[in-house]
Formats: C-alpha cells, sequence, structure tokens
C-alpha cells in the first residue's frame, strides 16, 4: 500500500496567473480523508500577486514553500514568451528539483520551468497557441504540440489548462492508484482519462467532421473492454472504413486503435487489483486480455511492473 505519509504540495502563483490553472492543482490536491496531501499556495513573496483575466491572489506563502514541497505546479500566466520569471523564482525551482521535489507546470508555466534549464533535452509540451514560441526560444526542448501532458519522471509539463486536470489525474494515478484517480475525477465531474491529444483543439481551416463520432467509438469501446474488439469492430461503430479509422484514430490519440484498447484494458485491470482478491487470471479475462501470461506481459511493457507488485504496492483491502 502507497506510503501515507502527507504529501506536501505547492502551487506557485507568477504574475498574470490564470485563475483555472492555479484552481486545478489547489482543488485536485485539497486536503481531506481520501486525500493525504497538504497545499500551500505561494508567490515569489507572500501578499498580493496581479493575477491575469481579472483576478488577484493573496498568497500567505513566498518561496520557502518551494523548499517545503514534494511537487511544486507552476499554473500558466500571460505574455510567457516576453521574459522570464523573476531570478529568484528561477533559482528557487531549481533548488527544489535539486533536493527531489517534482515540478509540475499547466501550460504555459511551461515556460519558467524552461527558464531553469531542467526541460533542456527532455519532451515537453505547452498550449498549442505557445508550443512554436517556446520551441523557438528553447530550442533545447524536444516540444510535442500533440499531447495533452508529458511525464519526463522529475519535471512535467502539460497543455491548456484543462489539461491540468488530466496532469494532475495522471499524477494521482502514479501515486494512490487508479482507484483514488477515478474518484477524484468523479468529485471533479471530470473524464478519469483522456486519450486524445491537443491537436484536436488547434483551429483548423477544414473543420473535422468524425472528431464527435471517434470520442463515441471509444467510449462504446471503453464499456465492451471483456468482449472481442476488433480493429473491424471498432470501424464499423465509426461507421468509416478500417483504414482510415486507423489513420484518423492514430492522429488523435498517438495510438493505434488497438494499443489504445490494450492501454484501456490494462487501466481497467489496474483498478481490479486494487479493489478486488480476484486472481491475476481473472481479471486477464474479465478486462479481454485472455490470460495471465497476457496480462503480465501488457503490464511489463505499458506500466514497467507486474500486477501482482502492483496489487501490493495499491491494493485497498476492499
Amino acid at each position: 500500500m502507497p506510503s501515507s505519509r502527507l504529501r506536501r504540495v505547492a502551487v506557485l502563483v507568477l504574475e498574470g496567473a490564470k485563475p483555472l490553472d492555479v484552481g486545478i492543482p489547489a482543488q485536485v490536491f485539497t486536503t481531506r480523508a481520501s486525500m493525504p496531501y497538504e497545499v500551500r499556495v505561494c508567490g515569489a513573496a507572500p501578499g498580493l500577486v496581479t493575477g491575469g483575466d481579472g483576478l488577484s491572489y493573496h498568497v500567505a506563502h513566498g518561496l520557502e514553500a518551494l523548499q517545503w514541497a514534494d511537487v511544486v505546479f507552476v499554473p500558466g500566466y500571460r505574455f510567457p514568451d516576453r521574459e522570464d520569471p523573476p531570478e529568484p523564482v528561477v533559482a528557487a525551482l531549481v533548488a527544489a528539483h535539486g533536493r527531489g521535489a517534482r515540478l509540475a507546470a499547466i501550460s504555459t508555466g511551461a515556460f519558467a520551468l524552461a527558464a531553469t534549464g531542467l526541460l533542456d533535452g527532455r519532451r515537453a509540451t505547452t498550449h498549442w497557441h505557445y508550443a512554436r514560441a517556446l520551441a523557438a526560444r528553447y530550442p533545447l526542448i524536444r516540444v510535442d504540440e500533440n499531447v495533452l501532458f508529458v511525464d519526463e519522471g522529475s519535471v512535467l509539463t502539460s497543455a491548456g489548462a484543462a489539461s491540468g486536470i488530466d496532469l494532475c489525474l495522471h499524477m494521482l494515478r502514479g501515486e494512490l492508484g487508479v482507484a483514488a484517480s477515478n474518484h477524484a475525477a468523479r468529485r471533479l465531474v471530470a473524464a478519469p482519462y483522456r486519450s486524445g491529444g491537443q491537436a484536436q483543439y488547434v483551429p483548423r481551416s477544414v473543420p473535422e467532421p468524425l472528431g464527435e463520432r471517434f470520442a463515441a467509438t471509444r467510449e462504446w469501446a471503453l464499456h465492451r473492454l471483456g468482449e472481442p474488439l476488433s480493429l473491424q469492430a471498432l470501424a464499423r461503430h465509426a461507421a468509416v472504413s478500417p483504414r482510415t479509422f486507423s489513420r484518423r484514430f492514430a492522429e488523435d490519440t498517438g495510438y493505434t486503435p488497438m494499443q489504445w484498447v490494450t492501454r484501456a484494458r490494462v487501466d481497467l485491470a489496474r483498478e481490479l487489483l486494487e479493489r478486488s482478491e480476484r486472481s491475476v487470471e481473472r481479471i486477464a479475462d474479465e478486462v479481454g486480455l485472455g490470460t495471465g501470461t497476457n496480462l503480465r506481459l501488457h503490464f511489463q511493457r505499458v506500466l514497467g511492473t507486474t500486477p501482482s507488485d502492483y496489487r501490493r504496492t495499491f491494493a485497498r483491502g476492499e
């Protein structure tokens, strides 16, 4: 079972901070019985921070909160491509990372992480509107503008504001397991796992007519993971040819249809491992992976662990 130690989360509010970006980690990780987190909202100094979109923030903590935190979130802020954050902020982020804290940027908060040099040589993302600016200003970063978030271990980045929810839920899955992440998603009335990339939100000269149809097909498949799901069956539900479905699906999600189905089955298996005492063989059959050997193979490929080790780490004894 995961450690019961209270995890410490700092939300660093910079000048021009975007309201949704600030609120997402503060709400997702808010202290409650089911969530072993303590959140502190901070700025370059305690006091009033002028935000974006007509809002300002009165923060109780300064940069000392970064010395305290296990995770530091950097919400997006206005005009990130014009100048770097103040040097004390950059230095505090570098110091926090150096002592083992994870740094997570929401939207244009990626520019603050980029200013530290910690994203050099790594993949990262940001809001699609600023992706090219990030790549131009920091050419050592491998900017991926077609994903909702990027997890590079000690540094994480996400796309526009709503993808901050995806990033936070991803982090919850890693720390507390799928059941806790799904519980938080239900509390937020959010999708527990979105497989699409942010490319679907970039304005196009020609509207994409298949987006909603493919979303409906993914939802249809999620309710039938224990059944045979072939490429032909998925394409038939989407009312397009298998070839067209494969190409468009990969463009939307970054995965082939069958890779996506396998990952969805692994996620369902994770939740069953956490919440039940069913055998690995039975779970493999229920989620559509056939045998325990097949489940173990995909678990190792997707998660880098075994079902048994995962259960020992995240089982709730329910």
